[in-house]
């Protein structure tokens, strides 16, 4: 037995360590994305089961619930998006953020 490791990827064909390389970078997106759908779930649970307690919790609330629908919003649907993002607009402007 050696004390140093071998990597297995260089005595591969350059399609084997091309496909292997795809089916990690597929895995790791696989699992980001799993991650995200979790985290996403927790979010709105929290957002479902903690009340607002000022203005500003409020909006944000009706931020993450406008970028939901802002993201189902077909590309020319420009007076829906116009809308959204004058609301933002106006979330900032009122709460004093540039």
């Amino acid at each position: 037995m050696t004390d140093h490791t071998v990597d297995l990827d260089k005595h591969r064909g350059m399609a084997a360590q091309k496909a292997t390389d795809l089916r990690r970078a597929l895995a790791e997106v696989e699992n980001n994305m799993r991650e995200l759908r979790e985290r996403e779930a927790d979010l709105e649970n929290r957002l479902l089961t903690v009340a607002a307690a000022s203005w500003p919790e409020a909006a944000a609330k009706a931020r993450y619930l406008l970028n939901l629908y802002a993201a189902s919003l077909s590309s020319e649907d420009t007076r829906h998006r116009a809308l959204v993002a004058a609301l933002f607009d106006d979330f900032d402007r009122l709460s004093g953020e540039d």
